[in-house]
Order: C-alpha cells, then sequence, then structure tokens
C-alpha cells in the first residue's frame, strides 16, 4: 500500500485554493450586479433600451483578448460574459418595467 499523505496533503492545499477562488468570484460577481442594477435603473429612467448591442459585442471582444493574455480559453469566457450579459438585460427590463 502507496502512502498517499504527501498527495492529500496537497490535494487540500489545493481544495482551499479553490474554495478561496470561488468565494472571490461569488463577491466580485455580487459587486458587478450592484453596478448594472444601478445601470439598469438609470437607464429605465432615461427610457434608453435595456441592451446595447454594441457594447456587448466591445466586451466580449474585449473579455477574449483579457482570456488569451491569461492562457484561458476565449471560448470559454465568450460564453461566460454571454451568460452574465443575458442576466443583466433581464435586470434591467424588469428595472424599465418598474
Amino acid at each position: 500500500m502507496t502512502d498517499n499523505t504527501d498527495a492529500i496533503a496537497q490535494l487540500h492545499e489545493y481544495r482551499r485554493s479553490i474554495d478561496n477562488f470561488d468565494a472571490a468570484l461569488i463577491h466580485i460577481l455580487a459587486e458587478r450586479f450592484r453596478v448594472t442594477k444601478a445601470v439598469g435603473t438609470l437607464k429605465a429612467s432615461a427610457e434608453l433600451p435595456p441592451s446595447d448591442p454594441n457594447r456587448e459585442a466591445e466586451q466580449v471582444e474585449r473579455l477574449r483578448n483579457l482570456a488569451k493574455s491569461a492562457d484561458l480559453d476565449p471560448d470559454f469566457a465568450e460564453k461566460f460574459l454571454e451568460f452574465v450579459i443575458r442576466e443583466v438585460i433581464q435586470h434591467h427590463k424588469q428595472a424599465a418595467a418598474k
């Protein structure tokens, strides 16, 4: 039987790091949505459309480039951003409906 003590200890250390990153991601997303909700309220009060396709396209391109420079799959980054954008647009539509 092999002694996996070192591997198990390293696994726990990796998992602690992953847990910290997950917590940071959640806090960052929460802050991002606080700001985008304020944008939605502003757009609604100014009677601006909830969606801005030009801005969204610019953001996709910007994040794809950031992903490439960070050695992250740009397709994954784009899918993630598109998911976030869809949620933001829903918030903006809700703000406009109030």
